[in-house]
């Protein structure tokens, strides 16, 4: 505890030490237009894209400074030079400074509208598509927002199909993906929490909760852990996903989720989760992010209180499957051939006579070429995905069984080990790890090795915590009423009686102050 406690307060201490450099460093401007000017084409150097537009503004020089691709050329024309030169004469003030006062309270009428004083964030905001208006004997410059640049229409994912409800999903552009959420959730309790990170990218991140469901401590923990992400770049939310887990977590499942919909996003902060929506990607993390919401998908809700139970045990048996199956089809195979019926122990053993290497060689075989084929069907350009699939069902399928090279049992079991894995698109990447590592263990050691082996990753599973509450709530710590949708896929009628926040799951760590007695 006390090391804990250290460990805290040195972090603190160099953050807010940190944040005093930062401000202790940075640049002001000059009230001279030609200084200021000069350091930022320096800074800058002899890039294309810097467009610096002098003007006169009676008698006064001035520049509207901006980046091009990131500007709408309309907006800036009619919304802000526009109104400067044909209201010259309405322009009060002798000095540049009281001009700019008059510029910017009753020329330039604009909802996006900053002052800054400093170069850092003057460069911040004409990176993200502002448009400097600086005038000389000024030392502050006024920020326009007159963003154009082109982005991806919004559609629908192509990783999350749902087949009914909405066909939106995420953007790269940060302020759409807030306009998604904002939409659907329209209440004053929506909060949106800005920050930066990336000592070069310098990208742009929102926390999104509801304020009266999120855990405090779990909204400060965030935060923390996002203002230790040391990296310069920050091009994709996977960068970020290591620094957000606990340190020395060595699991293969992730406590960190993630989405590109805007409606499983609003449906997770609703339970007091945070969303942590990234400029310039459409993944959207989540967190705290438990076991059983791999197995649960928005489409569930949307179907008969049947049929989603029906689907929810049909992904379970898929991820067991797709786990367990090679290896136990090796090791029993190897080593307790007598469990199987005899007919297919005939087939078995017929196919493995005639095959040149040993079954668990032939199923690692068979698999690593499938999951070659998997990348290749990723990486390559659309028109030749035809020609992949044509080559790999020739190849694996008819050449490799007909030449004696791979069983057909065999064939069959990887097969339906690679259609399982995909019932769960986000299991995909522990799977594909587990799935070898069982292979190996059965065709060593047999059945109990797989027993052991499996002992441990439950063991591993149990024991994850995701920011105080444990991975595999609700099931440990069991909660009978929660699992009203982990096994089942209770009616509406019944999940709406009591939202459960996973603060208030049994177990967790993380327990608010004021806990509201009607959620």
């Amino acid at each position: 505890m006390f090391m804990g406690f250290m460990r805290h307060f040195l972090n603190t201490y160099v953050y807010n030490k940190n944040q005093k450099n930062v401000q202790k460093n940075k640049k002001f401007f000059s009230r001279l237009l030609c200084e200021n000017i000069e350091f930022i084409k320096r800074e800058f150097g002899d890039t294309a894209d810097l467009s610096i537009k002098y003007l006169k503004i009676k008698d006064i020089s001035s520049a509207l400074i901006t980046i091009g691709g990131m500007v709408n050329k309309d907006t800036l024309t009619h919304s802000v030079m526009k109104p400067i030169i044909e209201k010259q004469d309405e322009i009060q003030g002798t000095t540049g400074q009281e001009k700019y006062k008059y510029i910017r309270d009753n020329i330039i009428v604009s909802p996006d509208q900053l002052q800054v004083s400093n170069f850092d964030d003057a460069f911040n905001m004409l990176m993200s598509g502002f448009a400097l208006l600086a005038i000389d004997g000024c030392d502050c410059m006024l920020c326009l927002g007159v963003q154009g640049f082109s982005f991806r229409s919004i559609s629908e994912p192509s990783t999350e199909i749902m087949q009914r409800g909405s066909r939106e999903g995420f953007v790269e552009p940060l302020m759409i993906n807030m306009t998604l959420i904002r939409r659907r959730l329209k209440t004053t309790d929506l909060r949106f929490d800005l920050t930066q990170i990336g000592g070069v990218s310098k990208t742009s991140v929102c926390l999104c909760y509801l304020n009266s469901k999120v855990s405090k401590d779990i909204l400060k923990k965030v935060k923390q852990k996002l203002s230790g992400v040391n990296l310069e770049s920050i091009m994709e939310s996977g960068y970020i996903i290591p620094y957000l887990e606990d340190q020395g977590d060595f699991s293969l499942f992730s406590s960190v989720g993630m989405t590109e919909r805007p409606d499983t996003v609003c449906g997770k902060i609703s339970e007091g989760r945070i969303a942590i929506l990234i400029d310039g990607t459409p993944n959207v993390l989540i967190v705290p992010y438990l076991f059983i919401e791999y197995f649960q998908h928005l489409d569930d809700y949307s179907m008969h209180t049947y049929f989603a139970t029906f689907t929810r045990w049909l992904k379970y048996l898929a991820f067991v499957l797709s786990v367990l199956l090679p290896g136990l089809y090796v090791g029993i195979s190897t080593f307790n051939p007598e469990i199987l019926p005899g007919p297919i122990l005939t087939k078995i053993a017929l196919a493995v006579g005639t095959t040149p290497f040993s079954l668990m060689f032939e199923t690692i075989l068979i698999h690593l070429i499938y999951e070659i084929m998997r990348e290749a069907g990723l990486r390559i350009p659309r028109p030749l995905g035809h020609a992949v699939s044509i080559v790999g069902a020739l190849v694996i399928g008819e050449t490799a069984v007909s030449s004696g090279l791979i069983g057909a049992p065999t064939l069959m079991v990887v097969a339906l080990t690679a259609i399982s894995s995909y019932v769960i698109p986000n299991l995909y990447e522990p799977i594909s790890i587990l799935k070898f590592v069982f292979i190996i263990t059965g065709g060593l050691l047999g059945i109990w090795g797989i027993m052991i082996v499996f002992t441990l990753v439950l063991v591993n599973i149990c024991s994850k915590n995701s920011y105080g509450v444990p991975f595999t709530s609700p099931i440990s710590p069991f909660n009978i009423f929660a699992m009203r949708d982990v096994l089942v896929r209770s009616g509406w009628s019944f999940l709406a009686k009591k939202n459960i926040r996973v603060q208030d799951l049994p177990g967790s760590e993380v327990k608010d102050r004021n806990i509201n007695k009607n959620i």
